[in-house]
C-alpha cells in the first residue's frame, strides 16, 4: 500500500514538472515574432553600411566634383556680370501724364474748399490706371540664378544629413579614456550640423528678397512719379545678385571644408580606438 502511494505520488511529481517545463517552451507565435525581430534588425544594419558606403564614395568623389562644378558656375552667367546695369530689369511702370487742375478761386491746387452748403470739396488725384503689360515681371537675371543655386543649396542640406549619420554610426560607446578619436569625430559632426543650419538659412534669404521687392514695385505702382522707389528697386536687385554669388562661393567652401577636414581625419574618424592605444595603457 505505501508502495503504491510512492509511485502515485511520483507520477504526479512529474506530471507537474512536465505541464511547468511545456509551460515555458516557446510556441510558433513567439518564433515567428523573433524572426520577424531579427529581420529588422538585418534591415537596420543594411542601412548603416549603405550609409558609410555612400559617405566614403561621397567625400572621396563627389565632393572634388562638386568644387570643380562651382568653380565653372561662377565663372559664366549668370553668376559672372561684370556690369551690375544687366541685372536690372525694365518695370515697364510708366509714369502717369502730370494732373492739370484748374482753380478759379486762386487757392493752391491742394487745399480744400467749402462750399455754399457747408460741404468740404477735396481736390482729387491722380486717376488709378492700368498697368499696360498687365502685370510687374520679376527679374529674369535674378531668377536665373535663383533657379541654378536652390537645387545645389537642397542638395547640400541631404549630403551633409549623410555625413552626419555616417559620423554618429562610427562613434564607439562612451568608454574612460582614449577618447582622442571620438573628440575628432565630434568636432567634425559640429562642422557638418553647422554647414547643414547654415545652407538650410540660404532659403530663407531668397524668399525674403522677392517679398521685400515686391513691396517696393507696389510703392513704385503706387507712386510711379517718385524715383527713389525706382532706383530702390534696382539696388535691391544689385545687392540680390551679390548676395547669390556669394552664397554659391560660400556652399563651394562648405564642401572644401568638409573634405579637407574628412580626408585629413579619415583614419580617426572611422577607427577611433586603436588596439594598439589600448594596450599601451596597461
Amino acid at each position: 500500500m505505501a508502495r503504491t502511494v510512492l509511485v502515485v505520488l511520483m507520477a504526479v511529481l512529474v506530471l507537474m514538472a512536465t505541464v511547468s517545463h511545456a509551460r515555458y517552451l516557446p510556441t510558433r507565435a513567439d518564433d515567428s515574432r523573433m524572426e520577424e525581430i531579427r529581420e529588422i534588425l538585418r534591415e537596420v544594419e543594411s542601412y548603416k553600411l549603405s550609409v558609410k558606403d555612400k559617405a566614403e564614395q561621397l567625400v572621396k568623389k563627389k565632393f572634388p566634383e562638386r568644387i570643380i562644378q562651382f568653380n565653372k558656375i561662377l565663372e559664366e552667367p549668370p553668376f559672372l556680370c561684370e556690369d551690375l546695369t544687366a541685372v536690372h530689369s525694365d518695370l515697364k511702370i510708366p509714369v502717369p501724364e502730370p494732373l492739370i487742375v484748374n482753380n478759379f478761386d486762386g487757392d493752391p491746387p491742394g487745399k480744400k474748399r467749402k462750399m455754399s452748403e457747408g460741404t468740404e470739396d477735396a481736390v482729387t488725384g491722380a486717376k488709378v490706371f492700368v498697368l499696360p503689360s498687365g502685370s510687374v515681371s520679376i527679374n529674369p537675371h535674378i531668377t536665373s540664378m535663383v533657379d541654378t543655386i536652390k537645387p545645389l543649396i537642397r542638395q547640400l542640406v541631404e549630403e551633409a544629413n549623410l555625413l552626419k549619420m555616417w559620423v554618429s554610426f562610427l562613434i564607439p560607446k562612451i568608454e574612460d579614456g582614449n577618447n582622442f578619436g571620438v573628440s575628432i569625430q565630434e568636432e567634425t559632426l559640429g562642422e557638418i550640423r553647422t554647414v547643414e543650419s547654415e545652407a538650410a538659412a540660404f532659403f530663407d534669404q531668397i524668399s525674403r528678397y522677392y517679398m521685400t521687392r515686391a513691396k517696393l514695385v507696389s510703392k513704385v505702382a503706387k507712386y510711379p512719379h517718385i524715383d527713389d522707389y525706382r532706383r530702390t528697386v534696382m539696388e535691391l536687385d544689385e545687392k540680390e545678385y551679390l548676395s547669390l554669388r556669394i552664397t554659391l562661393c560660400e556652399i563651394r567652401n562648405h564642401y572644401a571644408t568638409l573634405h579637407d577636414m574628412i580626408t585629413k581625419n579619415m583614419e580617426k574618424i572611422k577607427k577611433p580606438r586603436s588596439a594598439n592605444s589600448i594596450e599601451a595603457m596597461y
